[in-house]
Parts: C-alpha cells; sequence; structure tokens
C-alpha cells in the first residue's frame, strides 16, 4: 500500500473548490511516456497552473503500473526542479471497475473515476458507491469521480457509439446516494478526434466543419440542482486544425476530425466545469511533428530527434490551453 501523500501528490478536494469559485477549470492531460510527462510539466511549471496527470487503464497497462506510480513521483520532483512547486494529482480516467480502481488507490493514485455510465442508473449508483467508500476510508483521503450520461466516439480503452445526454433530474440523488467528489456529465462533448458527424455540423467560408453548439441549457440545470458541486468535461479536445493539416501534409490521414472550440470550453470553465479533460490534441500534436521530422530527414533514427520535437510541440499547446482556455494559469 502507497499513499500518494508518500508520492508529494494531492487529491481534488480543495483544487476543484478553489476552481469552482476562482471561475476556471483544472487541465486533465492523459500521459503514458516520458516526453508527455515532461511537456504538461514544463508547460504547468512554467504558467504556474495545478495539473491533474491523467492515466487511463490501457495506458496503465502500457506503461507499468510501477513505472507509472514512480514518474508521477518524479514529476512533483522535476517540477521543484523547475522553480515551482504546482499542486500535481495522479488520477484514474475511466476506471471501468471496483477492483481497477481500488488497486490504483493502493498503489498511490491519489483521485479515481469510476464509470459507471454504461450500467443502469441503480448498478451506476452501486458501483460508484462501492468505490467512494473504499477511496474515502483510506487514511489519506482518496477522491472519485462518477459519471452520468454517456459520451459518444472512441479513446483508448472507452467506445460508444451513441451520447445520452445526463438527465438533470437524476444529479442530485445521485451525487447524495453515492458520495461522490466530483461529476463527469454529457453535455455534448465526445471521445476521438472524430467528436461530430459532418452531417451534425456546418462547414464555415474555408471547408472547415463547425460543430453544434454544447449543451450549456443542461449545465446551468445541474448547476441548479447541485449548486457549487465540481463538474467534469470528459472528450474536450479541440482537434486543431494546424494539426490536422501538418498530419495530412506528412503523409497522414485524417478524415472529418471536428473538436469542441475553444471558447466554448472558457465558457463552461467559467461555470461549475473545474476539471477539463484533454487528450486527443496531445496526440495530434505528437503526431504531426513525427511526421514533420520522418518526412524533412527520413534518415532519422535517434528518437530524441523526433520525440524531443514532439515534447516541445506539446509544451506549447498544454501552456496555449492553461492560459487561453482553462483559465488555471497562476491558479498554483
Amino acid at each position: 500500500m502507497t499513499s500518494y501523500k508518500e508520492l508529494g501528490l494531492v487529491n481534488t478536494k480543495e483544487l476543484f473548490a478553489k476552481a469552482v469559485k476562482g471561475g476556471y477549470a483544472i487541465p486533465a492531460y492523459n500521459f503514458n511516456n516520458l516526453e508527455q510527462l515532461q511537456a504538461i510539466i514544463q508547460a504547468c511549471v512554467e504558467t504556474k497552473s495545478p495539473v491533474i496527470l491523467q492515466v487511463s487503464s490501457g495506458a496503465r497497462k502500457y506503461a507499468n503500473a510501477n513505472l507509472l506510480r514512480n514518474m508521477a513521483r518524479g514529476a512533483v520532483e522535476y517540477a521543484h526542479e523547475l522553480g515551482y512547486d504546482i499542486p500535481v494529482v495522479l488520477h484514474l480516467d475511466h476506471g471501468d471497475s471496483f477492483e481497477l480502481c481500488k488497486d490504483c488507490i493502493e498503489s498511490g493514485f491519489s483521485s479515481v473515476m469510476i464509470d459507471g455510465s454504461h450500467l443502469s442508473y441503480e448498478e451506476n449508483v452501486a458501483l460508484t458507491k462501492k468505490v467512494c467508500d473504499f477511496a474515502h476510508s483510506q487514511k489519506d483521503y482518496v477522491t472519485v469521480e462518477g459519471e452520468l450520461g454517456v459520451l459518444a466516439g472512441v479513446e483508448d480503452d472507452v467506445s460508444s457509439e451513441h451520447s445520452h445526454y445526463t438527465q438533470p433530474e437524476e444529479v442530485e440523488d445521485f451525487v447524495k446516494k453515492t458520495g461522490v467528489d466530483s461529476l463527469a456529465i454529457s453535455i455534448g462533448t465526445s471521445h476521438g478526434a472524430t467528436k461530430f458527424k459532418p452531417e451534425q455540423c456546418t462547414r464555415n467560408a474555408d471547408g472547415v466543419l463547425i460543430p453544434p453548439e454544447l449543451r450549456f441549457d443542461i449545465l446551468s440545470q445541474i448547476e441548479k440542482r447541485i449548486p457549487g458541486f465540481p463538474i467534469v468535461l470528459h472528450g474536450s479536445s479541440s482537434v486543431p486544425v494546424q494539426y490536422t493539416k501538418m498530419i495530412e501534409q506528412y503523409g497522414g490521414v485524417m478524415k472529418d476530425t471536428v473538436g469542441i472550440p475553444e471558447e466554448q470550453l472558457r465558457k463552461a470553465a467559467k461555470s461549475a466545469v473545474c476539471k477539463i479533460n484533454i487528450d486527443s490534441d496531445g496526440r495530434l500534436a505528437m503526431t504531426a511533428l513525427i511526421r514533420k521530422v520522418f518526412a524533412e530527414k527520413p534518415g532519422e533514427f535517434d528518437p530524441r530527434k523526433y520525440l524531443g520535437p514532439a515534447r516541445d510541440e506539446l509544451k506549447v499547446l498544454y501552456m496555449h490551453k492553461n492560459k487561453e482556455v482553462l483559465g488555471s494559469a497562476g491558479q498554483a
């Protein structure tokens, strides 16, 4: 059993309370390798932003649970080395079972998500409560994120063909019965780089797909029912056109990609939405820069020479998100 405090980590409770009151959202950046972690910590230290290091079940298998735990410890020490001790959370993204959440808690995670959104309402309540009871009983309180509503799209181990909006009339009962610390909701975001079908969108003069607006009316109803309660948005990558075009320029295929406009995410971050998940944007930035290096230097075979530029671009992307989209810069 490893407590997250031994690793220098914090849970999300105080961070979310400050974010809700301050009108900003804390970045939850997914990672599974060294370069991603370096970029996240560099960007968040330079912008003085708190950060949630987010690990999916698939990423944990890919990177190894013991290595990930020590990478999180190293991230805290790296931030200190860079000159600013930002709050760092290690969070399980889309945990699908009590056993997985328990294992992560016992290995040093300071926060876990239990996603029972694919279950019936009663089963979701029971599973989420079971995880909360265990997490909250630890000597060092571990925070738990639950989910109501289903996001469409595919990303890592998460897949759903159809989305189902969160029902505002369920949220108060769910929070009360489970004891959950934050709630992921579905208001139109979606997993992956193709978040909407072309027929759901309009096109601007340049032919770029414009997605439908997020359901801020549902968010408003939820806020009224559970005022001040921390809300989470998944599937919130913006899918920047400069990266999809670069991927295609250097031989990749990115068909009908469309993300969530950044101005909508900034609007959401000023509400009770205090955690915004971003994964696909980082994948696109890395892939674009790696493809560029391979195209311009076909003889290159030193991983540092193509992963380094990818890491540097990730840092630029994350600094932009903290400053211009989430509003988390300066909040550490």
